[in-house]
């Protein structure tokens, strides 16, 4: 899995390019719970439930249809995150999909039911760059954990960053811009 700190990139970067009255400070605090929510199933270990089981890490929680279905909870209460309906669907469906993405994306582990519940099998994307993450917080302190965190700036943080300052500095641009 990518680390909590490169989930939680996807979201930022939405948040900064979209910015507007649709799309206020709550969602993005939302957005950025749900970048990590597919990782509560390493609760699976705990329960005896094997890695590779649908209902294990990288499973079901890690599916494009979990993401439509927690993107629709959280659309429920648009007006308490005072952000536009389907801004609260969009920015939840990104944030919770991302997590899945990411995590196709490195080099370790059994891959993500993206399709689940219509597809069992667990896939990689074809490029896979981002070193995959120690589980566990003792365990990201370590060796590891920095080529983990060296990757994930290569592959993550600084694509993001330049998306979200690309965006931002075409926001300003516009007329009536309030950046």
């Amino acid at each position: 899995m990518a680390s909590a700190f490169a989930h939680v990139v996807v979201p930022a970067v939405a948040y900064v390019a979209l910015k507007s009255n649709a799309i206020h400070l709550r969602l993005f605090i939302l957005a950025a719970v749900l970048s990590i929510l597919p990782d509560a199933d390493v609760l699976a270990f705990k329960l005896g439930i094997p890695y590779e089981s649908q209902w294990g890490h990288r499973g079901f929680t890690h599916s494009l249809f979990f993401s439509a279905l927690i993107a629709l909870f959280c659309t429920a209460f648009w007006r308490r995150l005072h952000s536009h309906p389907v801004a609260v669907f969009l920015i939840s469906f990104i944030a919770c999909a991302s997590h899945a993405l990411l995590d196709a994306m490195t080099n370790g582990g059994l891959g993500v039911a993206l399709y689940w519940p219509f597809d069992q099998e667990r896939y990689f994307l074809p490029h896979r760059p981002i070193q995959v993450s120690p589980i566990g917080i003792k365990a990201f302190f370590t060796e590891r954990g920095l080529r983990v965190l060296s990757s994930e700036l290569i592959w993550v943080f600084l694509p993001g960053a330049v998306i979200a300052l690309l965006a931002w500095a075409f926001r300003r641009r516009l007329p009536n811009s309030r950046v």
